[in-house]
């Protein structure tokens, strides 16, 4: 019997409910204690702004933030707890967490292929976003995989909807608007979330979306540029050429009707064809020299030595 995302999320935002009034309770009481010790009855109260407990709230949505609450660090919402998943299941895609282990199941060192039973994660270190399947192991694929194994087959589209909602991005299904997710604001809030640190790099070629792919930095090898050059951006070049080339053809038999729907996806595809093959150049040329990263050097040095192919850190 599978289980619903929706049911694991009320029950969270109750147990979150429960733990901070249960902190405010007694922040309170030994306030009190304190102003009954001191004396303090005519210049103190025992009470305590709820915007003042440092214990997470959960609310659905901004809007039901209420006034008691505006200004403090630990309001979170339905969305911020969806993205706290997907960042999850995206180190399970990568290996640095697993299912079958508690807490880091790799941040470097020697690798252990037995911690990873219910969901494996990816082999060669490198996971496209598309704005269309082109891939069959594309981020979206391994993510639907991931509820799969986590919540059961048979609730798998009622909580991929709960997940869509909660994100709240444009898209006619619930794999679309987790899609787009993926490309528009993944990066973004991984990159909030450590701090301007990311461990997933974000490979970009622009805002055509021509190309885009991570990788988990903690298993970056000298090879890495290489591969993402050869196994993801040489095809997806031909993937847009074939696509483009039957669309031509499409184009000269289609009615009018149809032909501004397919020449609008024309021009789409040929923006992002023409981003990709100047991206090309570039990973190309840092994909020869071969470079590895030290993790001591953290984060900030070693995103910087591959700055002309990886997403801007704001």
């Amino acid at each position: 019997m599978g289980r619903l995302i929706s049911d694991k999320y009320a029950a969270w935002k109750q147990e979150c409910e429960a733990r901070f009034q249960q902190l405010k309770q007694n922040e309170e009481e030994l306030n009190r204690i304190f102003i009954d010790i001191y004396g303090l009855q005519d210049e103190l109260t025992p009470e305590v702004a709820d915007k003042d407990i440092t214990v997470h709230r959960v609310y659905d949505s901004k809007d039901d933030v209420p006034e008691s609450m505006k200004g403090s660090n630990y309001v979170r919402t339905m969305r911020d707890e969806i993205v706290s998943l997907i960042s999850y299941a995206v180190g399970c895609m990568f290996g640095r967490y697993s299912l079958d282990v508690d807490g880091l199941a790799y941040a470097g060192g020697e690798w252990d292929a037995s911690k990873y039973i219910t969901y494996l994660p990816d082999q060669d270190n490198c996971i496209p976003i598309t704005d269309t399947p082109y891939f069959e192991d594309d981020i979206v694929s391994r993510f639907v995989t991931f509820v799969k194994a986590v919540y059961g087959e048979d609730t798998l589209e009622e909580n991929l909807q709960f997940i869509a909602d909660a994100l709240g991005n444009k898209g006619d299904t619930s794999r679309e608007v987790i899609r787009n997710y993926f490309l528009s604001d993944f990066f973004k809030d991984h990159e909030k979330i450590y701090q301007k640190r990311p461990i997933y790099w974000l490979f970009s070629s622009g805002k055509k979306h021509g190309f885009k792919a991570l990788v988990y930095m903690h298993r970056w090898e000298k090879t890495t540029v290489a591969t993402v050059r050869t196994d993801y951006v040489h095809e997806l070049q031909e993937r847009y050429r074939t696509q483009l080339s039957m669309l031509g053809e499409q184009l000269e038999q289609a009615a009018p009707s149809e032909r501004v729907k397919l020449k609008k996806r024309q021009e789409k595809l040929t923006a992002q064809l023409d981003e990709i093959n100047a991206y090309e150049e570039k990973v190309h040329h840092l994909a020869d020299r071969m470079i590895d990263i030290d993790l001591d050097d953290g984060v900030k040095v070693n995103y910087a030595k591959f700055s002309e192919i990886l997403e801007k850190i704001k």
